[in-house]
């Protein structure tokens, strides 16, 4: 496929993806000292190199705005008010997990695992299979060696994740073998936190409420349990027009209230959660766009 020439599509969004720019590249130093731990690479130059050849690879296998930004090395699940409350279920409540969805090469999965959520009881999930094995190149680690997770699957199949009864029993349930999961399904009621970094957009508005209910089937309803995330907002739900380096894409974007009464009142019962959305300006690829992160809490 020629990128400059042909559109593609991501999810329910048709672009026309433009052609790989390295001069996105760049690390903070926090940044920098994680990937440097992790992968086992201390040069500067060295470490560009591997994770730009990781990104190539990555950008042939499906072109996502964030992997031509190189967002995935922002470790932005660290920068969310609810992470500390995250990594204290971690620590502190019995066979707590934690499910990157749609997680890419699940660098925010490995980042809290870094940070000390047990990572035996780290998923992360993505529908390319390649990403997550290039996960492992990007790390340096194979499925012997990284004692995460990693589960490939199509949210939208019910085989792989469909929509279950929420329960309210909060009794311990039996621990599951996670290296035995084939599909999402046998977690429902057992996730303790899920994280879903720019995914929901990706999605039209009928299946991005499907996909809330999925999701939410899978949450632990103890009370502390937490679903949290991202993606492209607006101060009017409705349809969107992106610009990704001169093609616009269209997207069905939620408002801050239509989001929160989504969660409250649809998908769980009203006053059964806490939801809190921060709608924000940011700058991406040079153009200004409104985006929500949020957070949605059991209680």
């Amino acid at each position: 496929m020629s990128q400059k020439d042909s559109t593609v599509s991501l999810g329910d969004i048709t672009f026309r993806p433009p052609t790989s720019d390295t001069s996105f590249y760049s690390l903070s130093s926090e940044e920098a000292a994680f990937f440097k731990t992790q992968i086992g690479i201390d040069n500067d130059e060295d470490l560009k190199r591997h994770i730009l050849e990781v990104q190539a690879k990555a950008y042939k296998v499906a072109p996502y705005p964030c992997i031509y930004a190189f967002s995935f090395l922002r470790l932005d699940i660290s920068t969310y008010p609810v992470y500390e409350h995250v990594l204290k279920l971690g620590r502190e409540r019995p066979d707590a997990v934690l499910l990157d969805i749609g997680c890419c090469f699940g660098v925010d999965a490995r980042k809290a695992a870094a940070d000390g959520f047990p990572v035996e009881h780290i998923i992360a999930s993505d529908i390319n299979k390649e990403f997550l094995e290039l996960s492992h190149e990007l790390f340096n680690t194979t499925q012997a060696s990284y004692a995460g997770h990693f589960l490939p699957g199509d949210v939208f199949d019910p085989a792989f994740l469909r929509i279950a009864e929420r329960s309210d029993d909060i009794s311990s349930a039996p621990g599951i073998d996670l290296t035995s999961l084939k599909s999402l399904n046998p977690l429902h009621g057992r996730v303790s936190a899920i994280y879903a970094s720019k995914f929901f957009h990706m999605f039209s508005e009928d299946k991005q409420s499907h996909l809330a209910r999925a999701v939410a089937s899978l949450l632990s309803a103890e009370p502390g349990s937490v679903i949290f995330g991202d993606q492209i907002g607006a101060l009017e739900t409705g349809i969107i027009v992106a610009n990704i380096q001169g093609s616009e894409p269209q997207c069905f974007a939620h408002s801050p209230e239509t989001w929160c009464s989504l969660w409250d009142g649809e998908v769980f019962e009203k006053g059964s959660v806490k939801v809190e959305v921060d709608l924000m300006e940011k700058v991406i690829f040079e153009e200004r766009c409104l985006v929500m992160r949020w957070s949605v809490v059991r209680l």
